[in-house]
């Protein structure tokens, strides 16, 4: 078969960044061609970044990245270059390989296979490719696939390996979510050993408004055996010959793997946004230490500030677990009192509300009076303000519209309450920055005297447990309560999930972690009378 030098460029690229991502490009393709590398390999679409969605429909974005194309052509000398872009012909658009070499671009792919579920739409941009993607330069035969043509049963890749091509290159923009990692190894693999073809894919990385990309690019030899992995969550030009020897894949904990995404995605998202400093609500809860946490992580402690916002309701010991975390963090603390505009609204108030009983309207009050606070300082100083509810709230709508929703970013929104405890738990296990006390104290909004989050809601444990069933799942009311759950609990949980799709329709972007994130990947309407939960 011969022996082949590649680079596989696990790059983070920005959507709609042509000129910073073109740049990108020309410098890691100087690197492979100094490292003198036969091939040098890009994810799907790096010239326009991805998903690039309605910038598709304007013509001069399509002309800019076909004349960034050029331009990276005439940076190739020795090398086989492959390139991801959008390309336009006959009027239709396609989401295209390029292939160049010394200077000339001697064949595109377009991609035949169009995802059209969970977070993808791409059959609302591009036409399906006809080509079969089939190559031979110096006597090296290889085929050209993009993403999901490797995941199909008659993909592409079939033709070009009866064609004789013996190395198949994927370019992929492959969105994260936890244990996804695995069944891509395990599929990969398999098809190198079944074919007796080596398979090079590399990956994108990086954060884009809710999606995230993990890398962890692949190489594979013709006896499915990984020869080369990237990192994840970094970028990494993967340097290798087809004939090195397997590696060994070391296991990686599941939230560790998370906690890297979750940085990765906050980072990403603040500094593409042009952001510096973000601020934080500090409750004392674990929600809010997680998020500032993270947030110390990515950005670093000198740009997270966290304000505790006390009111009547507020223990002594919310205010010292947020204080020690704060100290722990290293970051700036204030705090700022709400109870004077609070008592400002009950006497505005007091006349039109005739006297009625404290309820969930005084506690909300509350809520939206620190998200005010919280934005009055991203407005005045250009914070980022970052929200803290997890899944588990946002699922049953125990959160507060205008209030602890208000915000630019949500980091922990796809993460259920028990996971917010594990995933922090193995932070800890780094070096212990969250107090323990909020570990074992249990969890309460204090909106009201003597609250706890178990007045409203089941246990997490099980709540989470109904949750996944019926958002991840997609198990109906009976399926569940086949599974074992009290009816009536069960009933309780999917008409608060149900009730409040208006409130998610409303809540920040956050980072899409589970298999099944609210926005993209599940897309219910708010006017619904199919609830079954009803009969």
């Amino acid at each position: 078969m011969g022996n082949i030098k590649v680079a596989l460029c696990q790059l983070n690229f920005t959507v709609g960044d042509i000129l910073g991502n073109t740049e990108k490009i020309i410098k890691a393709i100087e690197k492979g061609e100094k490292e003198e590398c036969n091939f040098i390999c890009f994810p799907e679409l790096s010239i326009t970044g991805y998903p690039p969605e309605d910038l598709l429909l304007r013509r001069k974005f399509i002309e800019d990245n076909l004349n960034a194309l050029q331009k990276i052509r005439k940076n190739v000398k020795n090398s086989i270059v492959i390139v991801g872009f959008v390309n336009k012909k006959n009027n239709k658009v396609y989401n295209s390989a390029g292939i160049i070499y010394k200077g000339e671009i001697i064949g595109i792919y377009n991609k035949k296979i169009l995802p059209n579920y969970g977070v993808f739409d791409e059959k609302r941009y591009f036409s399906k490719g006809r080509e079969i993607g089939f190559f031979e330069i110096n006597g090296i035969k290889f085929g050209v696939v993009i993403c999901e043509d490797i995941w199909h049963k008659h993909g592409p890749y079939k033709k070009q390996i009866k064609n004789g091509a013996i190395y198949i290159f994927v370019l992929n923009a492959s969105p994260y979510h936890y244990k996804k990692i695995k069944e891509r190894e395990r599929i990969i693999k398999e098809i190198s050993l079944k074919y007796n073809i080596f398979l090079f894919y590399t990956n994108l990385v990086g954060g884009q408004d809710e999606l995230l990309f993990d890398g962890q690019s692949l190489a594979v030899n013709n006896k499915g055996q990984v020869i080369k992995k990237g990192k994840p969550f970094e970028e990494e030009i993967l340097i290798f010959s087809s004939e090195d020897k397997p590696i060994e894949i070391e296991e990686v904990n599941e939230s560790e793997e998370i906690y890297k995404g979750l940085i990765c995605g906050l980072r990403d998202y603040v500094y593409k946004n042009n952001f510096k400093k973000v601020v934080i609500g500090l409750s004392g809860g674990i929600d809010s230490a997680l998020t500032a946490t993270i947030a110390v992580d990515a950005l670093g402690k000198e740009n997270v500030i966290g304000i505790f916002m006390p009111s009547r309701f507020s223990s002594p010991q919310s205010y010292l677990d947020a204080k020690k975390l704060a100290k722990n963090l290293g970051i700036e603390f204030k705090i700022i009192s709400i109870e004077k505009i609070f008592n400002s609204y009950l006497e505005t108030l007091k006349d039109i509300f005739q006297d009625r009983p404290f309820d969930i309207t005084e506690e909300n009050i509350q809520a939206r009076i620190r998200g005010n606070i919280l934005m009055a300082l991203s407005n005045k100083f250009g914070y980022l303000v970052l929200t803290t509810g997890n899944k588990s709230e946002m699922s049953v709508g125990y959160a507060t519209l205008y209030g602890d929703m208000a915000g630019g970013f949500a980091v922990i929104k796809d993460l259920y309450k028990t996971m917010v405890y594990k995933i922090a738990k193995w932070r800890n296990s780094i070096s212990p920055v969250i107090p323990e006390n909020i570990f074992i104290k249990e969890p309460t909004a204090e909106l009201k005297e003597n609250q706890k989050d178990t007045d409203t809601l089941p246990p997490y444990e099980v709540l989470d447990s109904i949750l996944k069933e019926y958002i991840e799942n997609d198990k109906s009311y009976e399926e569940i309560v086949n599974i074992g759950f009290d009816e009536n609990l069960i009933k309780k949980v999917l008409k608060m999930v149900d009730r409040n799709e208006y409130k998610r329709r409303q809540s920040p972007p956050g980072i899409k972690i589970t298999p099944k994130a609210f926005g993209k990947d599940r897309r219910m309407p708010i006017i619904n009378k199919y609830l079954k939960w009803n009969i």
